[in-house]
């Protein structure tokens, strides 16, 4: 092990140091990655030497996501509290599933999810866990609505008379999710969005109508606290009140931006959020945590207890059941994702994982504004959005982002509102500066003058 980590340290500071000189990765066609790197498997293995180049040279060519080059998704940057919790977890290598094989990690995620249903404003009654990415909590809030409206198809097996809302904007996770929950993707209704990226409330109180009407069973409206592409946040009290009326389980994806609510500035953009069933945020997104920390909780802890407890005597054989997260998940062993979030949190607190948000938005402002103040670009975004949409010199978004990531000049991407397609900059590195974002813009006009015109 020893040796292991010093191979670790040498990679790790030579990736460091390289990303210094070249904050993108030097980019590798895919029909060429073979022959570039040095992959192979083999029956008699390779020498240490060896081992340590090929794995050297694959850390190195791997696309950067915690430069001030990358734009491209929905995460980004590096927060060194955050990496060493990862790496302490990696290192104890507990699996999550009880507190005899977990212990006090155990407590550090019932912590964690304790603090966040209290920023919610939710009782004792609450409760959480953490899952692998946005669309497994997306998943579990699924199963958790369909349960509640009828707990036989736990037993029984599914039914296809019921129907899910969820905003035209919303992740792709929803329909996804909704078919592996015997629900049916066909019994996924796409409410449109308005100008802003958000639910028209109006269009889903009409579907929910036509479909009891029709003698289906609405089960469950999914509302989104950041919209993939425009960052928007769904009108959560418009939508609860639909939800109350026709008691209809409310779900909140908060995934991208739901982390909005540890920002006293911020906060107000999730009013509502205390009338949903269940919530969910990711704090390896907005808040810089590695790879992947993923959190549902749900205003009554009955639910989780109802859609994933299956005893195995095996298994659960000390403690309560508040400390055997297994009986709450829909995975049995499961890495530690909570050590690294508890690592973040523990060294800055809740005031600076509300600081790490405001600088977001922040950036986002001034992104916004120098657009706005330039002819060149025309802006598709709003206030209060880390989502920055825009074109430039009306070039092909898909053009420009195709080049830059092909010339190893910055990683962004590319979405489309409503039929029009552009340039999809996000603002969710809270690594990043004003200068950063000044100097992103002049890279990217330098580089249209140069390579493009």
């Amino acid at each position: 092990m020893q040796k292991a980590l010093e191979i670790f340290q040498e990679i790790t500071q030579a990736l460091l140091a390289d990303e210094q000189l070249n904050p993108v990765a030097k980019y590798i066609p895919s029909a060429q990655i073979y022959d570039k790197l040095d992959l192979s498997l083999s029956h008699e293995g390779t020498d240490m030497d060896s081992f340590k180049k090929s794995l050297k040279d694959l850390v190195l060519a791997t696309p950067r996501t915690a430069t001030n080059a990358f734009f491209n998704q929905l995460f980004g940057g590096r927060n060194e509290t955050a990496v060493l919790g990862d790496l302490l977890a990696v290192i104890l290598n507990n699996s999550m599933y009880t507190y005899k094989a977990g212990g006090p990690m155990i407590a550090i995620e019932k912590e964690i999810i304790r603090n966040i249903t209290d920023l919610l404003g939710w009782d004792d009654k609450s409760d959480g866990t953490l899952a692998a990415g946005g669309s497994m909590t997306n998943f579990k809030g699924i199963l958790m609505a369909r349960d509640a409206f009828d707990p036989k198809i736990r037993h029984k097996g599914g039914r296809a008379d019921l129907v899910l809302y969820t905003s035209e904007e919303s992740h792709y996770s929803i329909p996804k999710n909704t078919a592996f929950a015997g629900i049916g993707r066909d019994n996924v209704r796409k409410i449109p969005a308005d100008s802003m990226g958000r639910m028209d409330v109006k269009l889903l109180r009409q579907a929910i109508i036509k479909d009891k009407s029709d003698g289906l069973h609405p089960i469950m409206v999914n509302a989104t606290a950041g919209t993939t592409v425009l960052a928007a946040f769904d009108p959560f009290e418009e939508i609860a009140e639909v939800c109350a009326e026709y008691n209809i389980w409310m779900h909140i994806d908060g995934a991208y931006c739901g982390s909005a609510i540890f920002s006293d500035k911020y906060r107000h953009l999730l009013k509502g959020a205390n009338l949903a069933d269940s919530f969910t945020l990711n704090a390896h997104k907005m808040l810089g945590t590695p790879l992947s920390c993923s959190i549902i909780v749900v205003k009554d802890k009955k639910h989780l207890h109802g859609s994933f407890s299956n005893d195995a005597s095996y298994l659960y054989q000390t403690d309560a059941d508040d400390f055997n997260p297994g009986k709450i998940s829909l995975q049995c062993g499961r890495r530690n994702d909570a050590l690294k979030f508890w690592a973040l949190w523990k060294s800055i607190g809740t005031k600076g994982l509300g600081e790490l948000v405001d600088k977001q938005f922040h950036l986002g402002e001034v992104s916004r504004n120098y657009i706005l103040n330039n002819p060149d670009y025309k802006l598709y975004s709003f206030d209060d959005s880390i989502g920055i949409c825009y074109n430039y010199k009306d070039i092909s978004a898909r053009d420009i982002c195709t080049a830059l990531y092909e010339k190893s000049e910055l990683m962004v991407g590319y979405g489309s509102f409503h039929g029009t397609e552009f340039i999809r900059f996000v603002t969710i590195n809270y690594g990043n500066d004003e200068a950063d974002i000044l100097r992103y813009f002049k890279q990217v006009e330098e580089f249209v003058e140069k390579e493009m015109q």
